[in-house]
């Protein structure tokens, strides 16, 4: 069982891992996506699955409680970025996460340049931010599958629904 510290030992500041890619990842295929990643789900684990399989090490890029909330409103997230940070780390498949501020993760993508950037499938390939600085730099960009029904706005739109209307347990 892993502890506390392994745990995040995967939280790494872009800097941090950069060094890391630098000195112990040579040669390894870098597979990067991003989210908001705020209610954990079955759509969750098996897009990084998927992704985990698309390469030897999983960066995802966590976007900050400020990014979201200019992307969700100010109701979102439901969760901190510390405790995401930490649920998604707690998964065997990612190696990596990077916490970032900004709304888009071109930044990241264009410091740490994967082999291959993926989202789900609700993305199209030429609507991905930074597909194109990946495929200018030979790497590959997929939109994988999208598990219809899982989406952590449709779970708190049902807890919602069903809370409202009275129901327990």
């Amino acid at each position: 069982m892993k502890d506390k510290i392994s745990l995040f030992s995967k939280i790494k500041s872009l800097p941090e891992f950069l060094e890391i890619r630098r000195t112990l990842l040579q040669g390894k295929k870098i597979v990067f996506t991003n989210g908001c990643f705020d209610i954990i789900h079955r759509g969750h684990i098996e897009y990084l699955s998927d992704a985990k399989t698309l390469g030897d090490v999983l960066v995802v890029g966590l976007n900050s409680d400020e990014s979201i909330k200019r992307l969700k409103g100010l109701k979102r997230p439901i969760n901190k970025e510390e405790d995401r940070a930490l649920t998604l780390s707690a998964l065997e498949i990612v190696d990596f996460v990077i916490i970032f501020e900004e709304d888009t993760p071109l930044k990241l993508i264009k410091a740490i340049k994967p082999d291959v950037l993926v989202k789900g499938g609700d993305w199209e390939v030429n609507q991905i931010v930074g597909a194109d600085i990946v495929m200018r730099e030979g790497g590959e960009v997929r939109s994988l599958p999208y598990i219809e029904g899982y989406s952590s706005t449709s779970i708190i739109e049902k807890i919602l629904k069903k809370f409202t209307k009275g129901e327990r347990g």
